[in-house]
């Protein structure tokens, strides 16, 4: 895209000086009062040899500045399409918005953790987009908040979030600049993160994560390969083990249906024998996480927290929708507790804030909207709360809460999948670099990767995955 420049009177001379926008820093502030060679400031006003400079330095530097970002403070959306391909036993959805410029942000989004139709509430919403400076993403969130406030939340919010995400990749690409140097800039080149579903994916999704795992001894080499990849951190789940074979044990979300979600003894038994398991192949030094999700009550969470008191973990995750409950369970707890994956805006966090639920936050960035997700984080740093992203999606994702990592003080970790599908590399144009346990921040301008639309036509979506398969029969 050329560089477009954009002229306005500089303030302190008169309306006479103009400063070009769009030129580098060291360029363009001297105008304005930050004298250096060839820019005298005379009573306020730029003497006429500053004014030639200016224009000499214009002309030479003009070749340079068409490939450099351009500094325009308005580009209108003018189209909004939503895409979506194969991944396994979900699919990867993706918002692409294009500007008068035709500068393209991306997003992408989910709705195959319990959220059906985010897409055909975008779409319903992108006509108040249309037309839209992409610049002003906040007046649009606001504007969309607005037009849809009686039923603010749920599928709507996540909606609106999305939209947002692709609203500030189109931005940062506008201006050439990474997404984290509009969230304050980057506090941090590297993050720390885990890895997630470890195990996991392999047990519940063997047809799709190589090589699959069967018993306690595929477990046990799970921990191994993660260590040997010089990974710090993982995160596992819930497993009951009949006849030696681990099998997923997700009753909150009816895998098997057992809405009375009680934890009994054998699982007891068999979630501290899959953690011993992982340890003894990960080794000490490498820091042990579980995810409970919403498969237990209080009384079970509790049950859980007693049966592993003596075990070293980094947090126990748990979902609750009752922050008195959550926060009685944290005072009883041995083990940090991490939570609020599945809230919508901070006015969805404060009730867990002010009960002080948990030790770290966790915040889903590609639900609420990267801008609003910063919202969250300092309110969390208000009181005394670390966060941490929940990413358990495509490439695009990872890089969306990597740039929110990059940004925000108050980081715990980073959440991340590194079993892949095989054909996850094909479906963007940059995979996440990491290297010893640590994702290197792009410095690339938006998110640092984009969709690869010919990939997601060769592997068009599926018609049904996610957690609506989940108990399903045949």
């Amino acid at each position: 895209m050329g560089s477009r420049l954009q002229r306005r009177p500089c303030e302190g001379f008169g309306g006479e000086g103009e400063i070009l926008r769009g030129l580098p820093p060291d360029e363009a502030e001297a105008p304005c009062g930050h004298a250096e060679a060839g820019f005298t400031p005379v009573g306020g006003f730029l003497t006429v040899a500053a004014r030639v400079g200016l224009a000499t330095r214009h002309k030479k530097n003009k070749a340079r500045r068409a490939t450099g970002s351009d500094m325009t403070k308005s580009s209108k959306a003018t189209s909004l399409e939503i895409l979506a391909c194969d991944a396994g036993w979900r699919n990867y959805h993706f918002v692409k918005l294009t500007t008068e410029d035709g500068v393209v942000g991306w997003s992408e989004f989910d709705e195959g953790f319990g959220s059906p139709g985010v897409g055909a509430a975008i779409a319903r919403l992108s006509a108040r987009v249309i037309g839209q400076n992409v610049f002003q993403h906040e007046r649009i969130h606001a504007e969309l908040f607005a037009a849809t406030r009686p039923a603010a939340g749920g599928v709507v919010a996540q909606a609106l979030g999305a939209i947002e995400n692709a609203l500030l990749d189109a931005k940062a690409k506008c201006l050439g600049v990474p997404c984290y140097e509009l969230l304050g800039g980057k506090i941090r080149d590297r993050v720390r993160v885990y890895w997630s579903h470890c195990a996991t994916w392999r047990i519940n999704h063997p047809s799709w994560y190589k090589p699959p795992i069967e018993s306690l001894d595929g477990v046990k080499a799970m921990g191994r390969e993660v260590r040997e990849k010089k990974f710090t951190a993982l995160k596992t789940n819930i497993f009951s083990y009949d006849d030696g074979k681990p099998t997923g044990w997700r009753p909150g979300f009816g895998s098997p249906f057992a809405p009375e979600i009680n934890v009994d003894r054998k699982i007891l038994r068999d979630l501290r024998m899959h953690l011993e398991a992982i340890r003894d192949g990960a080794g000490p030094d490498v820091d042990i996480l579980l995810d409970c999700n919403f498969n237990a009550k209080t009384e079970g969470y509790l049950k859980i927290l007693r049966t592993i008191a003596d075990l070293d973990m980094f947090w126990i995750e748990i979902d609750s929708f009752n922050p008195e409950a959550l926060g009685y369970i944290r005072r009883q707890s041995p083990h940090p507790i991490s939570s609020c994956e599945t809230l919508l805006g901070l006015r969805e966090f404060l009730p867990y804030f002010h009960q002080q639920a948990m030790d770290v936050a966790i915040i889903d960035t590609p639900w609420n909207g990267v801008w609003q997700s910063m919202k969250i984080a300092a309110a969390a740093e208000a009181f005394e709360v670390n966060v941490a992203p929940h990413n358990f999606y495509g490439h695009l994702c990872s890089m969306m809460n990597a740039h929110f990592c990059a940004a925000v003080p108050n980081l715990r970790i980073m959440e991340i999948d590194i079993d892949r599908l095989s054909w996850d590399r094909e479906l963007f144009t940059h995979e996440p670099e990491i290297q010893n346990g640590h994702l290197v921040i792009p410095d690339r301008p938006g998110w640092g990767t984009e969709p690869n639309e010919e990939a997601l036509r060769a592997h068009p979506p599926r018609t049904s995955g996610g957690l609506l398969n989940y108990g399903r029969k045949g």
